[in-house]
């Protein structure tokens, strides 16, 4: 077995398995994209039929509260599918688990976790 400061990237049958994690993930962030959409154009319909002014503006409040959150949500959501769509490419480029600042491979379990990653712990550190 080789030192992982050796080896140069992950193996075809490592970068394999990466993209049927990612595919999954994916498949998966855009379903939760979906429900966050349909739950903001939910939002947008709902009216209150209550005749009390203050529980109105209260409503009125959460209302505008929760179509900020959904469409902050919807945002994240879009980048997270945006960067796992681009680690499919460093797979098919075959750059897929190598730190783009210190060139070293990222550990396997941090993949695992964070598939769409793009820098090892140690350069995240170095950061901060």
């Amino acid at each position: 077995m080789k030192e992982v400061g050796e080896m140069v990237r992950y193996s075809d049958a490592d970068l394999a398995e990466f993209k049927t994690l990612i595919s999954a993930k994916i498949e998966k962030a855009q379903a939760d994209l979906e429900l966050i959409k349909s739950a903001y154009m939910n939002d947008l319909n709902n009216g209150t039929d209550d005749t009390s002014p203050t529980f109105k503006a209260f409503e009125e409040g959460s209302e505008t509260m929760s179509k900020e959150a959904n469409a902050q949500l919807a945002i994240r959501q879009e980048k997270f599918i945006r960067d796992l769509k681009n680690a499919l490419i460093r797979i098919e480029n075959k750059t897929y688990g190598i730190c783009k600042v210190t060139g070293k491979l990222i550990d396997k379990e941090r993949l695992k976790l964070v598939p769409h990653a793009t820098m090892s712990i140690e350069a995240k550190n170095l950061q901060r």
